[in-house]
C-alpha cells in the first residue's frame, strides 16, 4: 500500500486539534453567525435584491455590509441573529463519527448521533419527504429563497451522515430516513433535459436549474440510492445528471457555476464539490469517461486554483471584487478532495500533506476554533458552522480516521495517536455534556 507521506507528528497535531475544537463547541454552541448573516435580515435582505435589480443603485445599498465584511466582520451580529444549520449539523456527525472510527471510543459515536437527533427535528416540514435546507430566506439572483426550502446543496450532506452513522451502527429509523432521502431527491427535485441522454436538476424543488454542482450532488446521491436500496430508476436519473456535469466541462478542465452566461466564475471550493460528487460516483461505478473527466479536472484545479506557496486561493475567474484573501471553506474542501483521490492521482499526496500543515499553522485559533478568512488586512475569526468551521472538522477527522486506517493495514500503528485521544476522551466524556 502506498504511503501518505505525511510531515514527522502530523497526525498527532491533527488529534489535537480535534480534541481543542470538540471543547470549544460544547461550550460555543451550535448554532452560529453566517457568511451569510450581513443579507439574511430585513435590511440586508433588501438591499441586495435592489443590488440584483438596479447594480448601480444596489452597490451603494449594499456597500456598508461590504465594508464591515472586509473591516469589521464581528459587525455581523447587528444584522441577524445565530441559528443553527443543518449542513453544518451533518459535517459536524460525520466528523464525530470519524473520530469514532479512528479511535473506538464510544463518546464520539454519541456525539455524533446527537447531531442526527438534531437533523431529524430541523427537516423541512412541509415536505412528506426528508429534505433540508437553510434556517433563513435567501435572496438569489432568481428571486427570495424562503427558509426551509430543500436545497439538492444541503440534502446529500445529511444523506451521508446518515449512511455513515447507518454503517457504523445499523437501525431501521435511519435506514427508513435514508430511503425517505432518496425519494426527495429523485421526485422533488426536479430534471430538465438538454439533450437525449443528459439532464439538468432544479437546485430546490421550483426553480429551473442549471447550476453544475446541484446536478453533481444529485448524481451522487442517487447514485448511491440506486446500489444500496437496489433501485434502478434512480440509477437512471443519476446517469442523466452525470452526464450533464461531464458534457459541461470547459475544454481547460474547469466548470463555471452555472450554464446560464451570466454565473460564469471558477472558484475553489465549487469545483472541490463538482470533483468530490464525480470520485465518489467513480468509486461506486467505475465509470471509465467519468475518470477521464476528473483527470482533467484535478490538472486545472491544481494548475489555477493555488497561491504559490501551494495553499488555495479562491478563484481561477472571480465574479466581482473580493474582499478577502483566503477563505477556510476552501481549504477544507481541498483537504477532503485529496483524501477522496489521491490513491487515483498521488501528486495530490503533496497536497494534502502542504495544506493540512498551513491548518495547523495558521488557521487554528488559541480557543480551538477556526479562523474564518483571511482578509487583506487581518482575519475574519467570527466562528461560522455553515462556512468552515465543521467543514474543517469533519475534514481533519476524515483525515485522522484514514491515517489510523492506513496504518493499521501497513502493520505501523500510531502507537502515539490512539491513546492521546482516548485519554482526551476520557477527560471530555467527564466535563462536557452529550446533550
Amino acid at each position: 500500500m502506498q504511503k501518505i507521506g505525511l510531515s514527522e507528528g502530523l497526525p498527532e497535531k491533527v488529534a489535537a486539534t480535534l480534541i481543542d475544537f470538540s471543547k470549544w463547541l460544547s461550550a460555543y454552541g451550535e448554532s452560529s453567525l453566517d457568511y451569510q448573516t450581513f443579507y439574511a435580515g430585513r435590511i440586508g435582505r433588501l438591499a441586495k435584491t435592489l443590488y440584483y435589480r438596479n447594480r448601480r443603485l444596489g452597490v451603494a445599498a449594499v456597500a456598508p455590509m461590504v465594508f464591515c465584511e472586509a473591516f469589521i466582520p464581528s459587525a455581523r451580529h447587528l444584522f441577524y441573529h445565530r441559528v443553527r444549520f443543518p449542513i453544518a449539523d451533518a459535517h459536524f456527525a460525520m466528523g464525530f463519527a470519524f473520530l469514532y472510527e479512528a479511535t473506538a471510543d464510544p463518546y464520539w459515536l454519541q456525539r455524533a448521533k446527537h447531531f442526527l437527533r438534531s437533523l431529524e427535528e430541523t427537516r423541512c416540514a412541509d415536505f412528506k419527504d426528508y429534505c433540508w435546507g437553510y434556517p433563513f430566506d435567501w435572496v438569489t439572483i432568481n428571486g427570495l429563497m424562503k427558509r426551509q426550502t430543500p436545497l439538492i446543496t444541503t440534502t446529500p450532506y445529511v444523506y451521508e451522515a446518515f449512511l455513515q452513522l447507518c454503517q457504523l451502527e445499523p437501525k431501521e429509523k435511519w435506514k427508513g430516513i435514508i430511503e425517505s432521502i432518496a425519494r426527495h431527491a429523485a421526485t422533488d427535485i426536479k430534471d430538465f433535459p438538454v439533450n437525449e441522454t443528459a439532464s439538468a436538476c432544479s437546485y430546490n424543488p421550483y426553480d429551473k436549474g442549471g447550476v453544475i454542482n446541484a446536478a453533481a450532488y444529485r448524481s451522487f446521491l442517487l447514485t448511491s440510492a440506486s446500489k444500496l436500496l437496489v433501485n434502478h430508476s434512480y440509477g437512471e436519473i443519476a446517469k442523466r445528471n452525470l452526464n450533464f456535469v461531464l458534457l459541461n466541462q470547459n475544454p481547460d478542465g474547469s466548470w463555471y457555476y452555472a450554464i446560464d452566461g451570466v454565473r460564469d466564475f471558477v472558484d475553489h471550493y465549487h469545483t472541490c464539490f463538482v470533483l468530490k460528487a464525480l470520485a465518489k460516483v467513480h468509486s461506486l461505478t467505475g465509470d471509465k469517461g467519468c475518470l477521464e473527466v476528473i483527470a482533467k479536472g484535478v490538472q486545472y484545479y491544481l494548475a489555477n486554483l493555488f497561491a504559490e506557496d501551494g495553499l488555495p486561493r479562491p478563484f481561477s475567474k472571480a465574479p466581482r471584487l473580493t474582499v478577502y484573501k483566503r477563505e477556510l471553506y476552501d481549504v477544507a474542501e481541498c483537504i477532503n478532495l485529496c483524501l477522496l483521490l489521491r490513491d487515483r492521482f498521488p501528486q495530490l499526496n503533496d497536497t494534502l500533506n502542504t495544506v493540512v500543515s498551513g491548518v495547523l499553522k495558521e488557521w487554528v485559533r488559541p480557543n480551538g476554533s477556526f479562523r474564518s478568512r483571511r482578509l487583506y488586512f487581518g482575519w475574519d475569526n467570527v466562528p461560522m458552522h455553515r462556512w468552515g468551521q465543521s467543514q474543517m472538522f469533519r475534514s481533519l477527522a476524515y483525515f485522522l480516521a484514514e491515517h489510523e486506517c492506513r496504518s493499521s493495514s501497513e502493520k505501523v500503528l500510531t502507537e502515539k495517536v490512539r491513546p492521546e485521544l482516548t485519554v482526551a476522551c476520557q477527560a471530555a466524556s467527564t466535563s462536557l455534556p452529550i446533550a
